[in-house]
């Protein structure tokens, strides 16, 4: 899909092999200026993380 597809509330999973955070899949929370803020829950932690659209692909629905 698109990268303008994803938008607030999409599940996304990061893409760019040279980020910590590869293969991770989060939760969007906001998108402004090709940037994506993604909410990652893990057990006892959470982290808000920004990206590049391009560096994000929607995880689709099953």
């Amino acid at each position: 899909m698109q990268p303008s597809s994803i938008l607030p509330g999409s599940t996304v999973k990061v893409i760019n092999p040279g980020d910590t955070y590869y293969e991770y899949e989060g939760l969007v929370q906001r998108v402004s200026n090709q940037r994506a803020a993604v909410l990652f829950e893990g057990g006892n932690w959470d982290k808000l993380v920004t990206f590049r659209l391009s560096e994000l692909a929607l995880v689709p629905i099953t």
